[in-house]
């Protein structure tokens, strides 16, 4: 398992995953994400987006967002290390201090985040809560975490290099049956 960015030919499937979990999609660029990777069998497992404000009247902000881990993939250290890398190119960009708006709290708070009252952010980003507030997620709530200070357990880095697709329960082939062919009768058009 491995995160690197994602390519221009992704900006479907991203779109697509965004609207899949219900995310934000502001100003979408697929150039801002990073995607986490399987290794073995090359499938995507998550996602998450670092976007940059630069505000007329003040200094750039930096806000993590739209950071998705698919469902057979969760609980295994991927969402972590999305995240990371995502602080990571905030800490190159020269950022000292990284904002999410979730209401996805204490999820981000294994990692150091801490929340804050909205009157602490900056400008750019309270007009941001309100629209996230409108839009997808009601609940949101401002989110800080020192670049220096961020750190991801050790649990969550063994999860992510063991990590695997997880079976969904049951059988996923159908049967032809399901469809009402009778597989001992029934001739297909391409059999030799």
């Amino acid at each position: 398992m491995y995160v690197r960015d994602a390519k221009n030919r992704e900006e479907v499937w991203l779109l697509d995953r965004i609207e899949e979990l219900g995310l934000d999609d502001t100003a979408f660029r697929s150039r801002d994400y990073v995607v986490a990777i399987d290794e073995v069998s090359n499938e995507k497992a998550g996602f998450g987006r670092i976007r940059i404000h630069r505000p007329d009247d003040g200094d750039p902000v930096c806000e993590l967002t739209s950071i998705g881990v698919l469902e057979a993939w969760r609980d295994q250290g991927v969402g972590a290390h999305v995240v990371e890398r995502l602080v990571d190119y905030a800490s190159d960009q020269g950022f000292e201090r990284v904002y999410a708006l979730t209401s996805e709290g204490p999820y981000l708070a294994r990692f150091g985040f801490e929340s804050i009252d909205v009157d602490s952010l900056p400008a750019v980003l309270q007009s941001r809560l309100e629209a996230k507030r409108d839009g997808v997620d009601p609940d949101a709530k401002p989110l800080r975490v020192a670049v220096d200070d961020f750190t991801v357990p050790d649990r969550l880095r063994d999860a992510f290099k063991a990590a695997s697709k997880e079976e969904a329960a049951g059988d996923d082939e159908t049967d032809p049956e399901e469809f009402g062919i009778d597989p001992e009768t029934a001739t297909y058009k391409y059999e030799t």
